[in-house]
């Protein structure tokens, strides 16, 4: 095969991946956005116990719920392969320990997008709407991943 053909058949697949990526986001911020996730008061509302069970908003459980019952079978027919649908290494999580940084990340993690009332997903799709609490919420994820990036760079 030529190097001309070669190239255009490395472009190919990389845009038939890009496609694939677009596809997939598209489907889950629509999912989110009909399951209610793109409004921080659904968040906020399944923290909410303030008067007690009255003002308790389950919805986000049952959308967590329906999430883990489609991605656990994916998951695991996913774990035993060695390679994406389009031939590139798979990089599944090797880490099992729990320590202190997951502990802490973690807790971090879940209090800021409990106070925010987003989780990074549906932030990135209502900062499309230009929404100013999500895009407040998205500047403090960005600047956490950056601040986290900058900590491991010094260890």
């Amino acid at each position: 095969m030529s190097k001309a053909k070669k190239r255009s058949k490395r472009k190919k697949e990389r845009s038939q991946k890009a496609y694939a990526v677009f596809a997939s986001g598209c489907i889950f911020g629509i999912g989110l956005a009909l399951a209610g996730m793109t409004k921080a008061s659904k968040v906020i509302g399944f923290f909410d116990f303030s008067r007690g069970l009255e003002s308790w908003d389950p919805s986000l459980g049952l959308v967590m719920g329906g999430a883990i019952a489609i991605y656990l079978p994916v998951y695991r027919a996913i774990a035993k392969k060695k390679e994406t649908v389009f031939r590139s290494r798979l990089h599944l999580p090797t880490k099992t320990v729990i320590d202190r940084p997951l502990i802490v990340g973690a807790a971090l993690f879940g209090i800021g997008w409990g106070l925010g009332g987003f989780c990074p997903g549906p932030v990135i799709t209502t900062a499309a709407t230009l929404q100013r609490e999500a895009l407040v919420v998205l500047a403090g994820t960005v600047l956490g991943m950056a601040l986290f990036h900058i900590v491991q760079a010094k260890r």
